[in-house]
């Protein structure tokens, strides 16, 4: 057996913070993987930082070229201090960084956090982009994590995540079938803050309201739900065309129509499938109104782990794809994104101080 250790790092469209987390992977003799998360962690973002990555949507390209620094450096800080409070020294860090254009129709994504900042501010080896190269092969970049759904989670049908955006991936006629389907937490939590509060804390104000026919009507119709995968969606489906719509009702009946066109569009996609399990991550899994009102849309059963793996299955996944970089093995698949081939894709720094 094999021993590695790897820090996996998160961030996502909703801006929660970084997930950090620490794992073990154990290989087998027959050359499967086990896995452990020994420590993790989530560093909510200063205000600053917030900020920061909120408007940079909107930076010219100057002011970006200095934030992937900054941010690669703020991101290899906060490494090093994990590192040192939990007395580890990983093999190395992979680094999802953070989105803030996915264009690949167009030919191109971006996921800022430089790799040699955080290299030479943390003192490790780094794995970053693991995008860009499946996008040049006529992919989405997206999603990524279908890999670790098949090596990590295979004994469940399905696997659903919902952060910032939702998307799942299940196993059909022998291979990986992945896709985005909605916006999820970004536009929940770009609700929630209308009233002060970084979330919907459990969907209770989602709750609290009535579901708008009409607006639901509207939400479901965009032509996005019914195009064939491979698709992936980023922030600029937000702001191009639910922003505006969500608007001239209550804060609570706007998040309990947001959450049942959520419920929705996961459950469509699945219904053909044969009934089985759904493994529920992310930051969508702690809205147990959310949860409910899937459950009460598809005859799968709905389940939801222990909190390590809600919370941080991301950033393992992505520890795993800087494994798999560092071995040469394929990490993105092309099933799932479209490209004309698999990739064993990411960037490889080494620290240079």
């Amino acid at each position: 057996m094999t021993a590695t250790t790897a820090i996996g790092l998160m961030s996502g469209s909703s801006l929660d913070g970084l997930d950090m987390a620490l794992v073990r992977f154990t290989e087998q003799d027959d050359n499967s993987l086990n896995f452990a998360i020994v420590e993790a962690e989530t560093l909510p973002y200063p205000k600053h930082w917030q900020t920061l990555l909120s408007e940079a949507f909107n930076q010219q390209s100057s002011a970006l070229e200095q934030l992937n620094i900054d941010y690669g450096r703020y991101i290899g800080q906060q490494v090093r201090a994990f590192a040192q409070k939990h007395h580890v020294q990983p093999d190395f860090v992979a680094s999802h960084g953070h989105t803030i254009f996915h264009r690949p129709h167009e030919g191109y994504t971006l996921q800022i956090g430089d790799g040699q900042a955080i290299a030479d501010a943390c003192g490790l080896t780094v794995v970053n982009d693991f995008r860009t190269l499946d996008v040049a092969k006529g992919g989405q970049g997206a999603p990524l994590v279908p890999i670790g759904d098949q090596q990590l989670f295979g004994c469940y049908e399905i696997c659903l995540n919902i952060g910032g955006i939702a998307n799942l991936s299940y196993e059909e006629h022998g291979q990986r079938r992945a896709y985005d389907l909605c916006i999820a937490n970004q536009a929940l939590n770009h609700l929630a803050q209308l009233l002060g509060q970084p979330y919907d804390h459990d969907g209770q104000l989602a709750r609290s309201g009535h579901v708008d026919a009409e607006l639901l009507q509207r939400l479901n119709q965009h032509p996005f739900y019914n195009q064939q995968p491979p698709k992936s969606l980023g922030r600029e489906f937000f702001e191009a065309n639910q922003r505006q719509l969500l608007q001239g009702h209550t804060v609570a009946n706007l998040l309990a129509t947001m959450v049942e066109h959520i419920a929705t569009q996961i459950a469509q996609p699945i219904a053909h499938l044969p009934k089985g399990k759904i493994l529920a991550t992310g930051g969508g899994a702690r809205n147990s109104y959310l949860m409910e009102r899937l459950q009460s849309h598809t005859k799968h059963q709905v389940v939801i782990p222990e909190p390590s793996i809600v919370d941080y299955k991301e950033a393992l996944v992505f520890a795993l794809l800087g494994l798999l970089r560092l071995k040469g093995q394929t990490n993105v698949l092309a099933s799932v994104t479209g490209a004309e081939s698999d990739s064993c894709s990411g960037h490889i720094w080494r620290c240079a101080v």
